[in-house]
């Protein structure tokens, strides 16, 4: 029972997406692939290296073709994405075709709780509580596109998990019915 190849989680940074990809990857038998490490692997550097010596739309731009790399690929995986994955609409486009979208979001106040002391974030340099209330308002409705919105404040990692594997079996269930 597969709807697709692909699941597909975004949101913004400190939502949960690396460790829900880690726990979904456990509890369906299928790889899960970290956009930000492949991101790594791919360049030869560190993002905040890419950040500092090529600039945000080289990274970018990077992005784009690991997304369309790991979406392309015939295997099945669950890829967590960067935050910023979502500001360009071909990449958008390319996740609805190829996947099942899963937005996780959180509140302004988890987040930055989440993100505080992360150090390899190029755009939390500064002010951190003052850059993630800036690009959440930037970033507002991003997101929307998802096939499934989660918010993942108040909930654990396996309670996001249950929830989001209980959807893909419906949307599985959905599509292949007649």
């Amino acid at each position: 029972m597969e709807i697709c190849k692909k699941l597909i989680l975004i949101g913004f940074m400190g939502t949960g997406k690396s460790s829900v990809a880690a726990g979904l990857s456990e509890a369906l038998g299928i790889p899960h692939l970290d956009m930000d490490a492949e991101i790594v692997s791919s360049a030869g550097l560190s993002i905040p290296e890419i950040f500092a010596q090529q600039g945000e739309q080289a990274f970018r731009t990077i992005e784009t073709k690991v997304l369309e790399k790991l979406l392309l690929a015939p295997d099945q995986a669950i890829i967590a994405t960067g935050g910023g994955a979502v500001l360009k609409p071909y990449n958008c486009e390319l996740m609805l075709q190829h996947g099942f979208v899963v937005a996780l979001q959180a509140s302004e106040q988890v987040i930055i709780s989440r993100v505080q002391q992360d150090t390899g974030r190029p755009l939390l340099q500064g002010d951190v509580a003052e850059r993630v209330r800036t690009l959440m308002q930037t970033r507002a409705k991003a997101y929307d596109f998802a096939h499934m919105s989660l918010d993942t404040s108040a909930l654990s990692i396996p309670q996001v998990v249950s929830e989001i594997v209980e959807a893909w079996h419906i949307e599985a269930a959905r599509k292949t019915s007649p």
